[in-house]
């Protein structure tokens, strides 16, 4: 198992299964939106998949992160992303709730998915993988290609930015 190709479809299926989550959560994090997001996801993949035999199982995972971004990147070019997950995040349990509860928290939602999507893209990337996919930020260094220090300082502006914005947080 020494050298593990991409081009054996064994070792694919295995990089695949053990990647699309946070592949398709990256591409999320990009799009804020849930189609775009699994599209990008499925289309890095199968660049990777033609280009098997030019990428470094190791590099693999850190190859894949670059395509997702370059494939976001083109299809979105300089228009503005309006990050939606506040509100598709659901209820939990609406039964039991007043209705004065359910319009404070769609108030608060709002709220939140407005000073989310105020945020730029690197603040938003790091908050979001912080904040929903518990990723530490030496992983978050490594995804993104850049220093733990920058990731430390684009969650620093992040909550920074939603702290003036969300009064509560």
């Amino acid at each position: 198992m020494a050298n593990k190709s991409l081009c054996n479809e064994i070792y694919f299926n295995e990089f695949y299964t053990s990647h699309i989550q946070s592949a398709s959560n990256f591409a999320y994090y990009k799009s804020g939106d849930k189609n775009t997001s699994l599209d990008l996801a499925q289309e890095a993949f199968i660049k990777i998949w033609e280009n098997c035999g030019k990428i470094k199982f190791e590099k693999a995972k850190s190859y894949l992160f670059t395509v997702i971004n370059n494939l976001f990147l083109n299809k979105v070019k300089h228009e503005k992303v309006v990050f939606e997950y506040a509100k598709s995040s659901p209820y939990l349990d609406v039964n039991n709730q007043s209705p004065e509860y359910l319009l404070e928290e769609e108030e608060f939602k709002v709220k939140l998915q407005n000073a989310i999507s105020g945020l730029t893209e690197g603040e938003r990337e790091v908050f979001l993988m912080n904040r929903i996919d518990g990723k530490k930020y030496r992983e978050i260094a490594e995804m993104l290609e850049i220093s733990q220090k920058a990731v430390e300082k684009r969650m620093s502006s992040a909550l920074k930015k939603l702290r003036n914005k969300i009064d509560g947080i």
